[in-house]
């Protein structure tokens, strides 16, 4: 079933698959950044994979957002329509107003973007036991929070290299928020560079880990 979620600050529509009930919930994300085009390609073909074969989401409510970032993606840059970076937008301790004149930008105040309240909303409504955000291009599995053995399973799957953080300093990041703050098992799921894979084949069984779970 899909569900509308809101509007982009360009009103293009942001919907989520909702599949499935049950005592956990798993979220799935794409497209933070809209010069990643390849992890909205990776969840929608997970949705498409979980329609033909239901029994893989038994006792589970999967929520699986393709696009967060609609703008981004129509243009092909990584910030939304507003110059800023969603994955830096996010309310955290951390949070940043430095970098406007960068990729990098956080916003004039935390939650200034409609898709990042959007994502805050479905975190609150849904309660997931579980997050993965799909992004590219550094080939990974990254983690916050209480995710290292939920990432330690989907590397095993994948053969990518877990990493505790992605080298960088990333304030307001989402991974900050649902993983760090909010103590959610949350995994940025790295992709390699564009045509180096079969993003989709390498990772499937990596993200039905997930969506299982290690418990």
């Amino acid at each position: 079933m899909k569900k509308p979620l809101g509007f982009s600050v360009q009103g293009r529509s942001i919907q989520a698959d909702l599949l499935g009930a049950g005592s956990q919930t798993v979220l799935f994300f794409g497209v933070f950044h809209g010069e990643e085009p390849e992890s909205a390609e990776v969840v929608q073909k997970l949705v498409e994979h979980l329609e033909k074969h239901p029994e893989l989401f038994k006792d589970r409510r999967v929520v699986l957002v393709p696009v967060v970032n609609p703008d981004g993606l129509a243009v092909g840059q990584r910030k939304n329509a507003r110059g800023v970076d969603l994955n830096r937008n996010f309310p955290t301790a951390n949070w940043s107003p430095e970098g406007k004149e960068t990729d990098y930008w956080g916003g004039p105040e935390p939650a200034s973007e409609p898709e990042t309240r959007l994502v805050m909303e479905l975190l609150e409504n849904f309660k997931p036991d579980r997050i993965v955000s799909v992004h590219c291009p550094y080939r990974c599995v990254n983690y916050d929070g209480p995710g290292r053995k939920l990432a330690e399973a989907m590397a095993a799957q994948n053969g990518y290299p877990v990493e505790p953080s992605i080298g960088y300093p990333t304030p307001g990041s989402f991974g900050s928020y649902a993983g760090i703050e909010k103590r959610i098992a949350t995994i940025t799921l790295e992709l390699p560079p564009t045509g180096e894979e079969d993003v989709w084949n390498d990772n499937r069984e990596a993200l039905l880990v997930a969506l299982r779970g290690i418990d």
